[in-house]
């Protein structure tokens, strides 16, 4: 239907249009000539100065949510998670466990530094997508070189702002992870977006395989001066570690080359044997993402070098571990994905603020005798860490090399360089 614009005139008073009244200086006539133009003449001004809502969010639960679009365009499927960190969006962005899922940030503003390039943790976004409260509109930090919306483009990713993500979160904790959709594309109808989202499911997917590197290469880049907080860095031995990458931060890399670590990064799909061959002073199984029992190839990779070498196990490397020990992991309702859960270490007593990003744990009461858990969550009780001193294994179920609390996990890179040690001296 065509819009109309009215035009009104004023024209000269007329000695004709009334009587003339008994005091004219009280009395002034006008008269009013109005007129129609068409939407073709003003389409100018049905623009609109500020972006509508051009993209949806469908949930497998039926649910749509309407919302605005930067980054790239398109459709795209994936797990639905809240992540609660206050700051570190770039490093979300681009921590590999976060392949297949959409994160959605419950602190409201975001993108509100930009990007740099020194705080990637590796080297392309593996996430399906990111959904947000609030775009800044403006950057502001000395080492921004980008913003998040151009970054997001130029990688293919989507993502989705002005949307509730208040109620999603609630919706999500009530029903645990949802499979979503995103989409700009206009011509594909809700009940298409829909089906896709039932049809999907990332339960029993192996996604280690493609955020893993393809060939082994040796690591040597340390934390930057700038950032580094250890008040002594020792230059003591170094210790030759061999780290399995099922989806590695490059923080890790970076903390353990800080301690004096020579290290030699190898493919999901390394051999034990080859590992082997290179004879390390311990092997490191890395965080990565999606189901572990998903990946059959990996617990039997971990299963053949138990007891050979000291072994550090972080995230997905945890559960990997637990499954090699004969242990069973369960999918949890909605995860642990944030930079503030609380940590209880059970050889101490002490509490950390712990960095988190999976899906599953480890079931310690299907864990053989002689294994210990070291660590809980405190928001739920689950398993934090395990230890089997008997066979020098050692692991935790979050990210020693994120800084949240500020630097209360980083301990235990040095409890791996002391058990790596005390291994070499005895044997």
């Amino acid at each position: 239907m065509a819009t109309a614009a009215i035009n009104l005139a004023l024209v000269k008073p007329s000695p004709f249009s009334v009587p003339k009244a008994q005091n004219p200086s009280k009395y002034r006539v006008f008269t009013l000539r109005c007129s129609s133009t068409t939407a073709n003449a003003v389409s100018d001004l049905s623009e609109r100065p500020w972006k509508t809502s051009d993209a949806r969010l469908v949930l497998e639960d039926g649910s749509i949510w309407r919302a605005k679009s930067f980054g790239a365009s398109g459709t795209q499927v994936g797990e639905v998670v809240f992540n609660t960190s206050l700051t570190g969006y770039q490093e979300i962005i681009t921590d590999p466990s976060y392949a297949g899922q959409f994160v959605l940030m419950t602190n409201p503003q975001i993108g509100n530094t930009g990007v740099n390039f020194d705080d990637e943790e590796s080297r392309q976004c593996f996430l399906g997508g990111l959904v947000i409260r609030s775009l800044s509109i403006s950057t502001s930090n000395y080492r921004c070189a980008e913003t998040l919306g151009d970054y997001l483009a130029k990688r293919n990713i989507m993502g989705i702002y002005d949307v509730d993500t208040r109620a999603i979160t609630r919706r999500l904790r009530q029903d645990g992870s949802l499979i979503g959709v995103l989409s700009t594309e206009e011509t594909k109808t809700d009940e298409e977006l829909l089906e896709m989202s039932r049809s999907w499911d990332i339960v029993g997917v192996d996604l280690i395989s493609g955020v893993s590197c393809k060939t082994p290469h040796e690591w040597v880049d340390k934390t930057n001066s700038e950032w580094e907080f250890m008040s002594k860095r020792k230059d003591g031995e170094a210790f030759r570690v061999v780290a399995y990458d099922f989806g590695i931060k490059s923080n890790i890399l970076r903390r353990l080359a800080s301690y004096g670590c020579k290290i030699t990064v190898v493919p999901s799909t390394w051999p034990a044997s080859e590992t082997l061959k290179m004879k390390p002073d311990g092997v490191l199984f890395s965080n990565g993402p999606g189901d572990p029992s998903a990946v059959p190839y990996a617990v039997e990779t971990v299963k053949q070098i138990l007891g050979k070498v000291p072994v550090f196990g972080i995230c997905m490397g945890h559960q990997l571990l637990g499954l090699a020990l004969g242990g069973t992991t369960f999918k949890m309702k909605f995860g642990h994905h944030g930079g503030n859960h609380p940590v209880r270490n059970l050889r101490t007593g002490d509490v950390e603020i712990s960095a988190q990003n999976h899906n599953y744990a480890v079931d310690p009461k299907s864990l053989p005798d002689g294994v210990e858990v070291t660590h809980v969550n405190l928001n739920d009780g689950s398993c934090a860490g395990l230890a089997y001193p008997a066979r020098n294994i050692m692991s935790i179920q979050y990210h020693p090399e994120a800084s949240p609390g500020p630097h209360d996990s980083d301990y235990a890179f040095r409890e791996f360089i002391e058990l790596m040690k005390r291994v070499k001296v005895n044997a």
